[in-house]
């Protein structure tokens, strides 16, 4: 599994992230054919290929504006884990990272993924072991008249 990660253009934090699990090959570009679409006048509508290979993945410039690793110019690099290449001398920066496609064993249940989108139920930490006890009352706060009397 590959992802790749479109980087703020100064603070290089995460914008946007793509994932992939079976592409032998990726392409990032404007064109609406790639599967990374970058939309920025120095990107070229063809401008990197990602290939697989038995070795890893090999990112190949295909732009006219260039692609770079470190500052430095590339043609073809072999890809590791946590690197940035930039999309032309002023581009966007786009970080590759790998990771192994999780087991069966692994995945989370269908019923731990709904229990996830329930506040306080996804993490067991934020669970409560204990319910609030119900309002058998009416709580004087509410209730104008008993307020008063209250004070």
């Amino acid at each position: 599994m590959i992802t790749l990660t479109l980087l703020h253009p100064v603070q290089l934090t995460p914008v946007q992230h793509w994932t992939f699990e079976t592409e032998p090959i990726l392409r990032i570009g404007r064109s609406t054919e790639n599967h990374v679409v970058l939309y920025s006048a120095v990107v070229s509508r063809y401008h990197v290929e990602m290939q697989h290979v038995d070795s890893g993945w090999q990112v190949v410039s295909l732009g006219a504006n260039g692609t770079y690793v470190d500052g430095k110019r590339i043609a073809q690099v072999s890809a590791q884990d946590g690197m940035i290449i930039r999309l032309a001398r002023s581009g966007p920066n786009i970080q590759i990272h790998f990771a192994a496609a999780p087991s069966e064993r692994d995945k989370p249940s269908a019923a731990s993924l709904l229990l996830s989108r329930i506040p306080g139920m996804g993490n067991p930490a934020n669970r409560c072991d204990r319910a609030a006890p119900l309002a058998t009352g009416v709580d004087s706060a509410l209730n104008p008249q008993t307020a008063l009397e209250d004070l």
